[in-house]
């Protein structure tokens, strides 16, 4: 072999080491939030906004379960604004604090797997930065970067439609297939869902306090980018501390069901991070 060729085979034996060590490093770099393989005994719960009747204390399920079809004893959370039958729980809350904190002017990658495992429901998760008393006071503006997941009526009298949501200025927008040009179609029930959150946590005046979606899952075969430049809810510019999420069952004169959502393998990372943490 004449010395050119020797050292363009050197070239690119160094490029596919590069890279297979770029991809390494990238799966390495995901922290645990949790996998739901132990117990709950660091997440926190409230029910903050307890209008049952007949009162029942402490209303909402928020369990660990086991998948039934698994070859392996893989859990994951369940989370239930109440038990069938139980309305006017109108804040669920379970919240536990991130391994590290996001800090202003960093960007971080999170990683949910998610299950609708019933409609009708009404749920939101992702970040915030407030402490768990503040968490409890503020409910859903203890959010920043958020994801819903609902068919409820708004009050407007806009007919949700189970898709995945956003928070944009303006309210609540569907996940989007640019492909077709259309919004995304509603979650499949009994279906994970793999959700990439890119979190741009810098200063609304560095164009940051927004956040991409990229799923895999139902209609999106591959990893998808599925909603871009999304807006944080209140724009704190403070370090995101806790990952939160939040069910209601609706008022009690017009209740919108209790159907559950499931959450398995969360995780973070910083900076953008498309890999698989699993």
């Amino acid at each position: 072999m004449c010395i050119k060729h020797t050292l363009l085979l050197s070239v690119l034996v160094s490029l596919v080491a590069c890279n297979q060590n770029h991809h390494n490093a990238s799966s390495s770099q995901w922290l645990l939030i949790d996998n739901f393989e132990s117990n709950l005994n660091d997440w926190q719960k409230a029910d903050t906004d307890n209008q049952t009747k007949p009162h029942q204390p402490n209303p909402q399920i928020t369990i660990i379960e086991q998948e039934q079809s698994s070859d392996h004893a893989n859990h994951y959370l369940l989370k239930k604004p109440a038990a069938e039958g139980v309305i006017g729980n109108r804040k669920a809350l379970t919240y536990k604090k991130l391994p590290k904190p996001v800090p202003v002017g960093e960007t971080y990658t999170f990683y949910t797997r998610i299950n609708v495992s019933a409609f009708p429901n009404n749920h939101a998760f992702g970040l915030s930065n407030l402490q768990p008393d503040e968490i409890d006071k503020y409910g859903y503006d203890a959010f920043e970067p958020t994801l819903r997941v609902t068919d409820k009526a708004e009050s407007n009298g806009h007919i949700n439609d189970g898709a995945l949501m956003v928070k944009t200025d303006t309210g609540y927008s569907n996940i989007q297939n640019y492909k077709t040009a259309q919004s995304a179609q509603p979650l499949n029930t009994n279906t994970w869902y793999n959700v990439w959150y890119v979190v741009n946590n810098a200063s609304v005046k560095m164009q940051g306090q927004q956040y991409n979606v990229y799923v895999q899952g139902g209609e999106f075969k591959t990893q998808t980018l599925v909603y871009k430049n999304a807006k944080f809810r209140m724009k704190r510019e403070l370090p995101l501390i806790y990952f939160l999420a939040n069910c209601n069952t609706g008022p009690l004169k017009k209740p919108y069901g209790n159907g559950g959502l499931k959450y398995d393998d969360l995780y973070m990372s910083r900076g953008i991070n498309l890999s698989s943490p699993l």
